[in-house]
């Protein structure tokens, strides 16, 4: 995916919101199968990942990829 495209879906677009729709969409069980993270299999919250992401730039990225592939499917 394009720097272009990935700045265009995230736009205006919280942390928070971004991975409450992630969830929303695969689940956490899912979730971390695609991005392997501790806070993702072992007592999942919105809160304890929010903190995790913030601190780890690796992580938040792959979570964002994964938000932009979610919303390239949703426009087809």
């Amino acid at each position: 995916m394009t720097d272009k495209k990935l700045h265009r879906h995230l736009n205006g677009v919280t942390l928070e919101n971004l991975l409450n729709e992630v969830v929303a969409h695969y689940g956490w069980r899912k979730l971390s199968k695609l991005v392997e993270i501790r806070c993702f299999y072992n007592a999942p919250s919105i809160k304890s990942s929010l903190i995790f992401l913030r601190k780890t730039p690796w992580a938040r990225e792959e979570v964002e990829k994964l938000y932009c592939t979610l919303k390239e499917r949703e426009e087809i």
